[in-house]
């Protein structure tokens, strides 16, 4: 069983019923395997399938899936390793949003698997990641 977080590139098409990545992961939850977000990435994701055309049902159909997705709200020590995390990459000449660093800082406290097709994130020591 793998716990995996997911980024928001991964979490938004969760609400599109065909989606083949809605599959996957349905199926990888039937098996054993775990999926979260952060509060970043609910944010996010709440906004960007809110103003389709299909908001209202879009929200339905995350409100479905939304128990079965850990959430993990981020604390001032994430905060304070996520800046440090953008200072340390910066100086190496890599640019990491403050989302994203938090979303990393939190992938790496909980030892996850982060599922993201956002290619910053491979300059993060220690990432786990797929696509």
């Amino acid at each position: 069983m793998t716990a995996y977080l997911l980024d928001t590139n991964h979490a938004s098409p969760l609400v599109t019923l065909h989606h083949p990545l809605r599959q996957k992961i349905l199926a990888a939850m039937d098996a054993g395997d775990t999926f979260a977000i952060t509060v970043p990435v609910l944010t996010e994701t709440l906004y960007g399938i809110s103003v389709t055309p299909r908001g209202k049902q879009n929200r339905v159909i995350w409100a479905q899936l939304e128990p079965q997705i850990i959430c993990y709200v981020p604390n001032a020590i994430d905060a304070t390793k996520a800046a440090d995390l953008q200072i340390r990459l910066r100086r190496e000449g890599r640019q990491l949003a403050t989302v994203d660093a938090l979303i990393a800082i939190i992938a790496l406290r909980y030892n996850l698997v982060l599922l993201t097709t956002d290619n910053d994130f491979k300059a993060v020591p220690d990432l786990r990641q797929e696509s």
